[in-house]
């Protein structure tokens, strides 16, 4: 009997592209519209996903330029960027908002790491959820006469194989994100 990898592949490969969206909201040094992703005003008496309600742009290194396709609904963009109180200045011109992000501090840097570390352990925690529930079908099989127990070894070095490539992938993430958040 072989056993089928797909699930396990495409479980870690869920992991890895949450922690990578995850992290993608973590704010460094600069400015990017995904730290506006959380950001959800009330519009037309609904809360809705602010790329949904206009164009946002980078202007500079720590300036996001919002322009609504409906200028009316700017001051509700602009309470809903004040109400999820992310540190940010606003202003408002004819076009519409500009979201400029202040110098991060040493502080809130080691702050910022802690979060992305934080988010990569609950990663590698599924990861392992991953592993275990792999591990059981495995048993299952073999306690059901369907492969024996060098088959069932064998798999299970190679379902570790599968969790190590998944934990490396996590880890450049992570660094990738330490770095961004160091600059």
């Amino acid at each position: 009997m072989s056993y089928d990898f797909s699930k396990l592949k495409t479980n870690i490969k869920e992991t890895e592209e949450w922690l990578s969206r995850e992290l993608a909201g973590v704010r460094t040094g600069r400015a990017t519209p995904t730290l506006l992703d959380a950001v959800k005003p009330e519009v037309y008496g609904t809360r809705t996903a602010l790329r949904e309600l206009g164009s946002v742009s980078v202007e500079d290194a720590r300036t996001l330029r919002i322009i609504p396709w409906d200028k009316s609904i700017t001051k509700a963009i602009e309470k809903g960027i004040t109400d999820a109180d992310l540190g940010v200045g606003i202003s408002t011109d004819d076009q519409g908002l500009r979201v400029s992000f202040p110098e991060l501090t040493s502080e809130r840097r080691t702050q910022l790491t802690k979060l992305a570390g934080d988010k990569t352990e609950q990663a590698k925690v599924t990861l392992r959820s991953h592993r275990t529930d792999a591990l059981k079908v495995l048993e299952a099989a073999e306690k059901a006469g369907g492969m024996g127990e060098d088959e069932s070894a064998r798999l299970k070095v190679e379902i570790q194989k599968f969790i190590d490539t998944g934990n490396e992938a996590l880890l450049k993430i992570l660094e990738r994100k330490e770095t961004e958040i160091a600059q």
